[in-house]
């Protein structure tokens, strides 16, 4: 059964009408009266409002960018429309016409639904847990989203799934070379394989070999930034760190804004599943919890851009005034300025020294393991190098999927590298061969066709075997993403944010997650000597909101 039939009652309430009144407080217009089969909102539109019916009937369907249209539901009086993009002020990803009898409806923007679910706790449980099951259903059915058509396998086909996927965006994926409604588009619009993949956006719009960037332009998915307006808190990163902070800092009233150059979740939410995080005893995937975070921030009122990339930290200097904003200047040639900078930017696995690396990144060399890539290699043969926990939870989650798993690790064995209960599910997992003391020597293939072949080096005796291959997984140690703060912040002999030191020679100490730049703090994988856990991480973020007010109190008295 679908999620609908399973729980439409939470997906599509009715509001008594007691809660009605209370929704209507928070309107953010007078009602509005449509025409039979009038178009109340479109896919693509932005912003679109959550519509309250009041009277009459509003019909929603889902429609993808071939222009496939299925019905969801029909609403009636003391129901709502709307997902959670409408909670973020993001673009529609479905349509909603009046019933043959008309409608009156009272429209509910981004601001007051925020209000709505923060201040009546009852509504606010209902309206969330709506929103957040409809665009689950909206991801989990057909008919939805935007239609990518390209080469299963391909680089930029990969990357764009992965994009759409980790943000919790729907769509299909057309086989531009065997599935006949792909091919038909490819040769209808005359499209050379350079300019593979095509992304069909919900709109209508086709964009070629689009960019992340570009992708989220087409859907509505980043906002509009006024470079002239001041945040209390700028958080780079949205991975656990970030997103506490968020959640924390917005939930105590402080202005907020949230910039990855890729998706929520950051390195966590590529994780298959995390089971050793407090409260989920049955254990939760990184892009579920990253989810929940996502929503629980956008309910606060913090504002998530996402994909936009901070190229450097600029602003204040030792010639101006402490009071000055910090700016932040994105690679799209914006700029954002805000009071405080939270450095939550997290770390990345390392590229091993291995020739030719670079020719398969993408192209059967990944260094995360999703539903995207599982899908790719199910059934065959590959091998995962890295003897971490997030190394030990793609394994769990790949090998069901392939037919067999080497896994090479450096050291002699895992018990000084991985938790206790990861060691126990791999060794009892048939299709799992653990190469010890194990690199990868040579890649073999080439960037037309992939990853062909991988040759593995006994550390110990120099032995080498060549095995057939076309996917490998590197989880390989972790280096900071830090290169945006172009030395303006003090960093370790590994790149690491130092905090807790002195802002500057004959200077007080800085707080504990404080840079030695005023204003600046470093949270979560990206700060020098944290624990490199989820849990740290979020622990992390909620603890440099009070430092954070610490600190504005501070400069407010100056």
């Amino acid at each position: 059964m679908s999620l609908i039939d399973n729980r439409r009652h939470q997906m599509f309430p009715v509001l008594d009408s007691g809660q009605i009144d209370i929704v209507r407080r928070f309107c953010s217009g007078e009602p509005r009266a449509f025409a039979p089969d009038a178009l109340v909102f479109d896919v693509g539109e932005h912003p679109v409002p959550v519509w309250l019916v009041l009277e009459g009937t509003i019909a929603a369907v889902r429609r993808d960018g071939m222009g496939h249209e299925k019905p969801i539901t029909v609403q009636g009086a003391g129901q709502f429309t709307g997902e959670i993009s409408q909670l973020a002020g993001r673009a529609s990803l479905a349509a909603g016409k009046a019933g043959p009898g008309g409608c009156l409806a009272s429209p509910i923007d981004a601001p007051h639904l925020r209000a709505l679910v923060i201040g009546s706790a009852e509504l606010g449980e209902i309206v969330m847990r709506a929103l957040i099951l409809r665009r689950v259903g909206l991801i989990e059915g057909d008919c939805s989203g935007s239609v990518l058509v390209g080469r299963p396998g391909e680089p930029h086909l990969t990357r764009l799934q992965g994009f759409l996927t980790r943000n919790g965006y729907p769509n299909t994926v057309l086989d531009a070379t065997d599935n006949a409604e792909g091919r038909a588009i490819v040769e209808r619009l005359g499209i050379q394989d350079d300019e593979l993949p095509l992304m069909v956006c919900p709109s209508g719009s086709v964009l070629k070999r689009p960019s992340d960037v570009e992708a989220a332009i087409c859907l509505g998915m980043t906002p509009d930034l006024d470079p002239a307006r001041v945040y209390d808190v700028a958080v780079v990163g949205a991975g656990p760190a970030g997103l506490a902070t968020a959640v924390y800092a917005a939930s105590e009233g402080l202005s907020v804004l949230v910039l990855d150059q890729r998706a929520i979740g950051g390195q966590a939410g590529a994780s298959a599943r995390i089971e050793n995080y407090l409260g989920f005893p049955t254990g939760i995937s990184g892009q579920a919890l990253a989810g929940r975070a996502y929503n629980q921030a956008l309910k606060f009122g913090a504002e998530l851009a996402l994909p936009l990339e901070v190229a450097r930290l600029d602003g204040r200097n030792g010639n101006s005034s402490p009071e000055a904003p910090l700016r932040l200047e994105l690679t799209n040639g914006a700029s954002v300025q805000a009071r405080t900078v939270v450095v939550a930017s997290g770390a990345r696995y390392r590229r091993p020294e291995i020739d030719g690396l670079s020719t398969f990144e993408g192209a059967g060399v990944s260094y995360w393991a999703s539903p995207v890539e599982a899908r790719l290699c199910e059934g065959e043969e590959v091998a995962l190098v890295g003897g971490g926990n997030a190394a030990g939870q793609a394994v769990v989650f790949l090998a069901p999927k392939v037919r067999k798993l080497h896994l090479l690790i450096r050291g002699k064995g895992l018990e000084d590298s991985m938790s206790r209960y990861l060691i126990e599910r791999i060794t009892a997992l048939p299709n799992i061969e653990i190469h010890p003391q194990t690199e990868v020597a040579r890649l073999e293939g080439d960037a037309a066709q992939g990853l062909a072949g991988v040759v593995f080096r006994n550390r110990a005796s120099g032995r080498r075997r060549r095995y057939k291959l076309r996917h490998l997984f590197l989880f390989v140690g972790a280096a900071p993403n830090a290169a945006w703060l172009g030395g303006c912040v003090g960093v370790d002999v590994s790149g690491f944010v130092i905090t807790g030191a002195r802002r500057h020679a004959g200077s007080a100490p800085a707080l504990s997650l404080e840079t030695d730049r005023p204003g600046v703090f470093a949270i979560g994988d990206v700060r020098a000597g944290s624990v490199k856990r989820v849990a740290a991480a979020v622990g992390e973020g909620a603890a440099v909101v009070a430092q954070i007010h610490q600190y504005l109190e501070e400069a407010s008295r100056r």
